[in-house]
């Protein structure tokens, strides 16, 4: 998940999410948290946490967390960051910036996105699950890694809040 953004854009994250999360091996949260309320939650429930500081998130949070943040997942070398920069070169400029990587998951945009680099590098934002912005749904994906590679990949979209 990204921009998760509360109490700024959203009261919480939905439930739907914070259910699944102490069902998974590894949550990933690409930031703007905007609060260490939802941080303290995540890691309390999450059995593994791989997460990042986004722009609108304040000295709490990137004292507690990094710009970038790397880790293997059953033989997969993950990456995630919050920016990219634009849609525009997004691929090349991924490819280089992270060599060592087989995943890149980011944020920022509060759009889904799911391309490859390079063709090698797997690039992945799941959108935002508290902020929609000019998307249809708020977004959230899920991702099944096995033999070091992403088997599955599945964007979720949430029903409008009531």
């Amino acid at each position: 998940m990204s921009d998760t953004h509360v109490p700024a854009r959203a009261r919480a994250v939905p439930s739907e999410v914070l259910d699944l999360v102490p069902r998974v091996d590894v949550v990933v949260h690409a930031g703007d948290w905007v609060d260490t309320a939802t941080l303290d939650l995540l890691e309390a429930r999450a059995r593994r946490l791989v997460a990042v500081y986004g722009n609108n998130d304040g000295p709490a949070l990137r004292a507690r967390l990094p710009e970038v943040a790397r880790a293997e997942l059953a033989g997969l070398r993950l990456a995630v960051v919050h920016e990219t920069g634009p849609a525009a070169g997004r691929e090349r400029r991924c490819a280089e910036r992270f060599p060592d990587a087989d995943l890149l998951v980011f944020g920022h945009s509060h759009i889904p996105w799911d391309s490859v680099a390079d063709g090698r590098l797997l690039l992945l934002n799941p959108g935002s699950p508290t902020d929609r912005r000019r998307q249809p749904h708020r977004t959230y994906m899920t991702a099944t890694v096995t033999g070091g590679r992403l088997a599955r990949v599945r964007l979720h979209r949430l029903p409008h809040p009531a």
